[in-house]
């Protein structure tokens, strides 16, 4: 039996994070970012859902990371995204990260959008 390797997107992990900034693919991001199959941008947090929508069909789950400690995050927004048949997954910023290059590397179609530590 062959076995092949099912790639779903060009998407880059999470290397490192601190106060304010992420490090995603060798590129040191300030501020709240989304990271998916179309690359790393800025983030302008839970009001913007622009891009988010845009990942409508390419995504089955966005891990969201709300900061240091997980907090809920608007009903809206969550109701939003469910609304394209996009899951939603909260979790602290950390803990987002972690879970993302993990299903990341086992090649899911996922993106990341979270908040500074």
């Amino acid at each position: 039996m062959r076995l092949n390797e099912v790639v779903f997107t060009d998407a880059k992990p999470v290397e490192g994070y601190g106060p304010g900034f992420f490090r995603i693919g060798g590129t040191v991001v300030q501020g709240a970012v989304i990271a998916g199959p179309d690359g790393v941008q800025n983030w302008g947090g839970f009001s913007d859902t622009e891009v988010l929508m845009g990942l409508q069909g390419r995504i089955d789950v966005l891990f969201v990371g709300t900061g240091a400690e997980i907090a809920h995050i608007p009903e809206d927004f969550r109701d939003q995204l469910e609304t394209c048949e996009i899951g939603v997954e909260t979790m602290s910023s950390p803990a987002a990260c972690r879970t993302y290059n993990v299903l990341l590397s086992e090649g899911r179609r996922i993106a990341l959008a979270v908040l500074p530590v």
